[in-house]
Order: structure tokens, then sequence, then C-alpha cells
């Protein structure tokens, strides 16, 4: 039986850092410093570090569990060594954490890693995530470069009250949070309390309270009142057409929340409701980012808004992501 296991690539990692602490345990810690993180490159071509390498490794179920034998002794060497050298972890808690990696069905169930470790690591940020919370996409962090790119042209609507639908873990409400600096203001929504809840302890992570709000319900229902006042509107909506999830990534689609999946039949559904929600809710001027599932999807919404809104919207475009794939549309309120 052959896994493909881009998680045993990371589990590789708890080898690596065993191995580390046990050559470099008379060593004091001190605290991370931009002068403590600066070296030399011994070698004019490093290696790439395993967890940036692409997934592209196979092992046998035998080999995992040499894997697995072979952290067990290194971990019980340990014993309270760590402890007493500077609080460290003791065997017990290695084996714990080995168990949770390797015994407790991780692989065999197709776990994603971030729900195993509890995070994502997402532009300069790292960020809780746990089941029930979609993780964060690295395209999706161009929502972020596209709203800086319109804020440094539009500075007036740095001002204004900016709103992410489908916060998730509240990475794009964070990111723009971040951009607006002391101006400005973000409300993140969210349908599901889990993600709300998640969303609030990322927010407060980065002492963003005063900056982000966390809000619970559908879409535009929390923002009642609010009708042509919002300076910018971006969501990352389920898009993926119903009849699609069954063929989804086994991590994606046995773990991640179906509900920030299935976007309908066509996929399209959200997506048409916030088309029709900006023309309401975005002030004039005001900017909206969406992202799709690629060119299809895109060429229908900008036909949409273009067809359907009597010239509400302006300067529509559509984006590629890092791959070149067509997935965002953006543009105006008129």
């Amino acid at each position: 039986m052959n896994l493909n296991l881009s998680i045993l690539a990371r589990a590789s990692i708890l080898s690596s850092t065993l191995t580390s602490r046990t050559l470099n345990r008379t060593i004091p810690h001190r605290p991370i410093s931009s002068s403590s993180l600066s070296y030399t490159p011994t070698s004019p071509n490093p290696k790439t570090p395993l967890f940036l390498r692409p997934p592209i490794f196979t092992a046998t179920l035998t080999d995992l569990k040499k894997f697995q034998t072979w952290a067990q002794t290194l971990a019980s060497s340990v014993g309270s060594s760590f402890t007493e050298s500077d609080n460290g972890p003791c065997s017990e808690i290695l084996l714990r954490e080995l168990n949770w990696l390797i015994q407790d069905s991780r692989i065999e169930e197709r776990r994603p890693f971030q729900y195993v470790v509890g995070c994502e690591h997402w532009r300069d940020l790292v960020l809780s995530v746990e089941e029930g919370v979609l993780i964060p996409r690295p395209e999706t962090e161009l929502m972020v470069d596209l709203v800086e790119d319109v804020l440094k042209e539009r500075v007036g609507l740095k001002r204004g009250l900016w709103v992410d639908l489908g916060t998730g873990s509240g990475a794009i409400g964070i990111g723009i949070g971040w951009v607006l600096g002391d101006e400005g203001r973000v409300v993140a929504v969210d349908v599901s309390s889990v993600a709300v809840q998640v969303a609030l302890f990322n927010v407060r992570r980065y002492g963003l309270e005063d900056k982000v709000s966390v809000k619970q319900g559908s879409w535009f229902e929390p923002l009642s009142g609010l009708e042509g006042q919002i300076a910018g509107l971006v969501s990352n909506p389920p898009y993926i057409p119903s009849g699609h999830i069954s063929g989804l990534q086994a991590e994606v689609g046995r773990h991640e929340p179906i509900l920030a999946l299935d976007g309908g039949e066509d996929g399209m559904s959200d997506l048409l409701h916030l088309c029709n929600g900006a023309a309401s809710m975005l002030k004039p001027g005001g900017f909206f980012a969406f992202e799709t599932n690629g060119e299809d999807q895109c060429r229908f919404l900008v036909d949409h808004m273009e067809s359907a809104h009597n010239n509400s919207f302006c300067d529509l475009k559509i984006v590629p992501d890092f791959a070149g794939v067509q997935r965002f549309v953006t543009g105006f309120r008129s």
C-alpha cells in the first residue's frame, strides 16, 4: 500500500527537531532577534528546506512504521534532559506528539496538516485554523494586494468601512486591517459560529480589536443600515459546483467545511448574491474584489454585472492568481 505523503515530508520535521534538540540541548535559549537570524551561507546553492519541497514523494506503510519506530526511540532517549536544561518537553510529551501525528489516523484519514498543527502561514501571518474553518490558500493572499494597490490610487477609500464576507479564519479581514493602517475599519462576517470564534481569536492575537470587528450572520444580514456606505467589499465565497465536491482532494472534501466550498449547482449561487448585494451596499466609487473558481466563472460574473445592473459598476477587471489562472473579478461602484 502506497501513501501519497505530503504530510510525511512535514512529519520528518519532527525528527529534525528532535535531533536538533539532542545535539544542541546545552545551548541556552535566547530570544529571536534580527541579529540572531543573520548568518553567512556555507554554500552558494543551499538545499531547499524539506517543508518547501513539492509533495511528490510516496512511502510504503512499512517505511512509515520504520520512521515511527526510529522517532519513538529517539524521543524516549530524551528522558527529562530537555526539561532540566531549559524547561523543554520530556519524553512523555514528545511521544504523545508523535502519536498524535501518526497513530491517531492522521495520515490514513488524509487530515490536512494545518488541522494537525492548528495553524496556517498566510502572507506574514500565522493564523489559527481548526476543522470547521476553511484553510486560507496562498492565491487568496492576492486579495490583500489588490486592496493595497487600490488604496494607493484612491486614498479616500482608506478612511472608509471595508467588509470581508465569509471571513473564515479572518485572513483577508486581518490583512486589510494592516493595510488600512491608522485609518478606516473592517467588518468580517461569517455564518459559522466556529469560524467567528477562530477569526476573533486571530484578530485579538494581532491586536486588531479596534480595527477589525467580527460578526456572525449570512452575507449582508449583519450589515443592515449600511446600504450605500461601504468603501470596499471583498469575499472568497463558496464557488465549487455541488457535483464536483465528491471529486475534491481527500484533505479538502473530507475535512474542510462544505459550507465554505459548495457554491450550488454551477458554483455561482453565492457569487451572484454578492454581486447583487454589492450594487446596493457599496458607496459610489467603492471597490469590490471576489475570488472565483476560474476563467469561466470570472467571465460569467463580469457579463452578469454588465448586463443585469444597469451600469451600476465600472472598470470591471479579471485578475489572474500566482499560477496564471483567471481568479478574481474586481471593479468599482459607479
